[in-house]
């Protein structure tokens, strides 16, 4: 079981829509955060794209050199880069990196911001660009290896003699995750990316996703892996976790639910849509599958539902995706940094994972924690 955290770009709070309590982005907080995954001994972290995020690749960049093993999903926007200037970012990075770069395919959702990015595209169109896209992207990448140029004609985009000089590390690309819930995302996924994403739908609704892809990639010889992109409220006690989980909404007024609502309806993502349907921008329908609460969803977009519970609880609820075939998880938690050692302390130890809590290249031994009275070590309590 592979599990990722999330770097805040957009900044971080305590309380949903509301500045009380806000934190502004800052490198400092960043690093703070990206050092804490790191030690604490999640695999990677991500970083989210958009207008309302710092720049995921250039904030990856500043982070590289603070972190030692932990691997950073960029994304990657088909539509906004040529993919040429894409492969060669993402060589750069892989090599700089050590083979630590995870790509991230964003095909885009929201027809505001992609209208104020130039990108006047209907939704299929936009599928049909990063399908492009992905061939070119692949196809220069895997030539870097053997110094092979590549020619692609499409509809949409067209490359001749497209070659990368130095190669990645990772042959013959760094991995490529995607996430989309219209069967056009499903048909690109089956066909050109390795790790398939879904936000944090109920258990019977990923079953069914998870069911159509390994159909779909079946049809073109393919296995896929497959991830899952949820919050997390991790807690020493389920009722201290449901309070934690009311009072990061508890400043949230009505009007600022509506006006949230509003602007998702307006989206043309279909996986928008099914996190929206979960709850109906409703305070008294949060709890849409044991302990999948989509609180979050009220004023969030993308990801909407985080897991709430104590330790055993969060790692059991993660052990039955898991046994439909997820492998990795992506989480994140308000605030970001003391979360991340929320469920670093209380779900790790509950969970089936190669890499553990600790610092890289070191078997801890105790003491652990503060002395007690300057003379007694402390004990872990048993469970």
């Amino acid at each position: 079981m592979n599990v990722f955290w999330f770097i805040p770009t957009h900044g971080d709070s305590r309380y949903l829509g509301t500045a009380d309590g806000g934190r502004a982005v800052s490198l400092d907080y960043m690093k703070q955060v990206a050092i804490a995954a790191d030690t604490l001994g999640y695999d990677g972290v991500l970083l989210p794209t958009g207008r309302s995020c710092e720049d995921a690749w250039v904030t990856a960049s500043a982070l590289l050199s603070f972190t030692q093993r932990l691997k950073f999903l960029i994304a990657i926007r088909p539509g906004l880069t040529a993919p040429s200037l894409s492969a060669r970012m993402a060589a750069t990075f892989d090599r700089l990196s050590g083979g630590r770069l995870l790509i991230n395919v964003v095909t885009g959702g929201d027809p505001t911001e992609l209208d104020g990015d130039g990108v006047f595209n209907t939704h299929d169109e936009r599928y049909e660009i990063t399908d492009e896209f992905l061939r070119i992207w692949r196809g220069i990448l895997a030539g870097s290896h053997d110094g092979k140029s590549f020619d692609f004609e499409g509809r949409h985009l067209k490359v001749k003699g497209g070659k990368q000089l130095f190669p990645t590390i990772q042959r013959p690309h760094p991995p490529l995750w995607f996430g989309g819930s219209s069967p056009a995302a499903h048909e690109l996924a089956a066909e050109q990316v390795d790790v398939y994403l879904t936000w944090g739908e109920p258990p019977a609704a990923v079953a069914e996703k998870i069911r159509d892809m390994r159909e779909r990639a079946a049809r073109h010889g393919r296995t896929l892996r497959f991830g899952i992109r949820l919050h997390v409220i991790a807690r020493d006690t389920t009722a201290r976790a449901w309070q934690a989980a009311e009072d990061l909404i508890s400043h949230l007024d009505d009007a600022t639910i509506e006006a949230a609502q509003k602007k998702f309806a307006q989206m043309d993502s279909e996986g928008q849509r099914r996190m929206a349907a979960l709850h109906g921008g409703r305070r008294d329908r949060l709890e849409v599958s044991p302990n999948l609460w989509a609180g979050v969803g009220l004023v969030r977009g993308g990801a909407g539902t985080a897991l709430v519970g104590d330790g055993p609880t969060i790692a059991e609820r993660m052990k039955e995706y898991a046994e439909l075939g997820i492998d990795t998880f992506i989480l994140s938690g308000y605030p970001h940094l003391e979360e991340a050692y929320n469920f670093a302390e209380q779900v790790f130890p509950h969970l089936p994972r190669a890499q553990q809590q600790g610092l890289p290249g070191f078997t801890l031994s105790g003491p652990f924690g503060e002395i007690v009275a300057n003379h007694y070590t402390p004990r872990v309590a048993a469970s």
